[in-house]
Formats: C-alpha cells, structure tokens, sequence
C-alpha cells in the first residue's frame, strides 16, 4: 500500500488529467484553517493552538505558511478562547467564522462556507499542525485539478487516527475514523492527515448531507470523502514527507517533540546554507536567519527575531541574539546576549557582553567581558573590555574606555547623551555624568566622576582628597 501510494502522489499521474498545470492551479483558492479546538491535555488556560511553538504561537506558523500560496482569502474558524484567539491573530485580512458548540471536524468546516464563492477551491488545514511546508500545499493544489486531493501519512502506529481505504487499484474509497473501524482496517498504517483541497460547490452539499450516527456523535469532514467517491468525482492521495510534517498537537509532550522537530529542520536548512554548527540538536531558531559563507556557530545559540551574521562570523556557545545584524569575521564570545542592535566586521564582543536596543558598534570595535551597551554608537576601533556600562554614549575612534566606567545617563527623570569623541582614553573607573563631553584626544584620570566637559588632549581628574583616619576600627558583631 505504501508503494502504491508514493505512486499516486508522483506528478506524472496528475498530468493525466491533460491539463496544463497553470490552467489547474487558476482556481482561487479559499484557505480555511480549523482553529476551535480546546486542547484539555495541554492542561492550560492557553487555547491549543495560541501555544507556543518556536516562540509563535502553533496557529501563526498555520497562517505563516498559508500566506506563502497567496490564496484569495484567509478563513480561521474559532471556538474556545475565542477571544484570546482573534485578539492574538490581528491581521485585518482574516475572516473568522465561530464554531461555537465543537460538533466535528465537518460541522466547523460548514461555518465558513457561506463565505466562500462556489468557485474557489477549499484548502482545510489545522490550527494545531504547525509544520506543514508551503511546498506540500503547493503540490496537493495541483494535484487537486479541480476535483479532490487528499493528504496522508504512513506511520508505524497509526493509532488514533483515521484509516485512508482504498480499492484494489490503489484509488482512495474512503476514510474511516479509528473509533468507527474494524480489526481489519484499523491493521491500515496509512493514516489520513484531515488536510485535503476540495471544490467548493459540491462541498456545500456534501457537508450538509453529513450524519452524526457514529461513535463520536460528531460530523466527520472525513465522511465527505465516500461522498465524493459514490459521486464520481476523483481523489487523488498525496503521501507526506515525513510524520513530524502533518503531526497535530494535543499535549506538552507533543509540543516539544514538534519543537524539536522543527528545530533540526532550522539546523539542517542552516548547515544547507553553509554554516557549521557545532551541535545541530542544540542550535534554537525562532525567527529568520540570514547566513554569509563560513559561519561558525557554537552550542547551544539562540536566535530570535530576524538575525543576519556576515561571512566568518563566529558565535561562541550560551549566545542569545534577537534582531541583530553582524558584520564580516566579528567574534561574539559566549554567554552573551545581543538585541536590536547592530554590530561591524572584525568586531570582538564578549564573553558575558550585553547589547541593548540601537547599539551601533563600527568596525574593529572590542567589547569586552561584563559590558552593557545600549543606545550607544562606538565608532571604528574602540575598546571597552571590562566591567562597562555605555549608556545613551556617541563614542568616537580609537577611543579607550577603562575596566568600570560608568555613563550616568539618568537623573531620575531625563536620559543625557555622553559624548567621547576620537582618541580618548576613559581610566578606570570613571563616572561620567551626562549630559557631558570628553573632547578629543582627552585623557580622564583613574576613579574621576566627570561633571563638565573635559578639554581636548588634556589631562582632566576630579578625585576628593584621600584621608586616613587615625584610630578607626571596623564595627564588630555583638555577641547574642
């Protein structure tokens, strides 16, 4: 059965047809995605489907990958949290549907339909299936013709879900739930996904022909299938890929076996590209990452957000970047965490360096072990290298800032910019009270607290006098 199916799914088949496939797939195309689930094994007070996959929740990576066919509308049909739901998913162009008492999958189909022209074609998908590729949908479009197509999965244990029965010849008759099949037909590995592409005007009349005399009391969308058949009208199976692309989501243990699964998907699309990952099972996407040639990226690195790294780049293990952009052969050392910032080529940040938002560091820049940038430019081939915090700063080049200096941008009140400006050199711990400048070519004094500007290529220092206090003991705890 399992060759037979692979068979069918092969484009050659559906050339049969003799239609060219732009004229097969010129039928608009009505996505409904079937979202009104509870989820009671997820044990939550989340919907099902707004838990969170790859840090999206599973209905959005639904709607993510649906986009990608550029169907004519967008149908979410909704039910338990339903409010939760509409309020997360806000693009103005969805059309929602209330499946307010769950009867069945057919029963929450049929809550859509009187918004779809009858000439569409219906694209059923899932809320809670979040890995389905764009290419699949792509492919059971075509494979559809007008008529229906049908996507399935073998698996080893098909338990629980429903059985694809075909005739001798291989065609699809129908789809039997596990809780309505025989010894016989539950013996079927190949197990029916709920994904399908059916024309619109007779689906109308097939779903309201539905019957709840079965053991679940509910309307299958799988009963339309038999219709159709007795009907004449052809369905063509389509044999996924793989398990983990059409696996539904029902408990945590799920969710972190699809996490999972997606994750090595993201590592082997990285490795494709030409990175090299230290460990692909502890590499975490959960955005979009753009990669140069020769990337080098070390355990356990989190990614987040939209994150481009330049040819060379070098990320060292225990990172966390979040919308980040990377210049060519810079190192980010371990253990650091780097947000909405941007760093140049052949920079060194780390280890244990923090950027916050609108960090712009130039090129050749170090910044070193226990430094907090944030909303700061540092320009071409300055050093922070320890125990820093630059804060609201416009750092010059060639500008060298000793181990614990401080920019003190707050009053408690207003942020104040520092301004450093080219060739000089901060010492060490130096507070810098904003707002104020350091001129070029300016050197600060070891343990100054700067509060007006210091002149260009000049010594400044700003030290109380050192006192010691004859006779003077610590304080002692009193015995109890």
């Amino acid at each position: 059965m399992k060759k037979t199916a692979k068979k069918t799914a092969k484009k050659p088949a559906v050339r049969r047809t003799g239609a060219p496939a732009a004229a097969r797939a010129a039928a608009p195309v009505s996505v409904v995605i079937l979202a009104a689930g509870q989820g009671k094994r997820m044990r939550s007070d989340l919907p099902k489907v707004l838990q969170p996959l790859a840090g999206k929740p599973l209905l959005q990576h639904v709607l993510d990958t649906a986009a990608q066919i550029e169907p004519a509308a967008l149908h979410v049909v909704y039910g338990h949290g339903g409010d939760m739901v509409r309020a997360t998913c806000t693009d103005p162009a969805l059309h929602w549907a209330l499946q307010a008492e769950q009867r069945g999958t057919g029963h929450a189909l049929l809550q859509a339909m009187p918004d779809i022209p009858d000439d569409h074609q219906v694209l059923v998908l899932y809320g809670d299936v979040p890995l389905l590729r764009a290419e699949t949908l792509r492919e059971l479009l075509l494979l559809a013709a007008g008529q229906i197509s049908l996507l399935t999965v073998n698996l080893a244990d098909p338990t629980g879900y429903g059985r694809v029965l075909r005739d001798a010849r291989g065609r699809v008759r129908s789809i039997v739930e596990q809780k309505d099949a025989t010894a016989a037909q539950r013996r079927v590995r190949e197990a029916n996904t709920g994904v399908m592409v059916l024309p619109a005007k007779p689906l109308k009349k097939w779903l309201a022909a539905l019957r709840s005399d079965n053991a679940q009391g509910e309307y299958y969308l799988t009963d339309v299938i038999a219709m159709a058949v007795k009907a004449k009208t052809r369905v063509t199976p389509l044999v996924a890929g793989s398990e983990s692309e059409v696996q539904g989501v029902n408990d945590k243990l799920q969710l972190a076996q699809l996490e999972a699964a997606f994750r090595a998907r993201l590592a082997e699309e990285a490795m494709r590209s030409g990175a090299t990952l230290a460990d692909p099972a502890r590499f975490d996407q959960r955005g979009t990452l753009k990669l140069g040639r020769d990337v080098f990226i070390d355990a356990n690195v989190l990614f987040e957000g939209v994150v481009e790294l330049g040819d060379r780049v070098r990320v060292g293990p225990n990172c966390v970047l979040r919308d980040m952009t990377v210049g060519a052969d810079t190192v980010i050392h371990s253990n650091c965490v780097l947000e909405k910032s941007s760093v140049g080529s052949h920079c060194s940040v780390g280890p244990f360096a923090r950027l916050r938002p609108n960090a712009q560091l130039r090129d050749h820049v170090h910044i070193g072990n226990y430094v907090e940038v944030k909303n700061s430019v540092v320009g071409n081939g300055s050093k922070a290298n320890h125990l820093t915090y630059l804060g609201d700063a416009d750092v010059g080049e060639k500008v060298n800032v000793g181990a614990g200096t401080i920019c003190c941008n707050y009053d408690g009140v207003n942020k104040s910019r520092t301004v450093i400006e080219d060739g000089a050199f901060i010492g060490s711990g130096a507070m810098l009270v904003a707002p104020v400048a350091v001129r070029a070519g300016a050197t600060i004094g070891a343990g100054s607290t700067i509060t007006k500007e210091a002149p260009a290529g000049k010594l400044t220092l700003a030290r109380s006098r050192q006192v010691t206090l004859e006779g003077w003991q610590r304080p002692v705890k009193r015995p109890r």
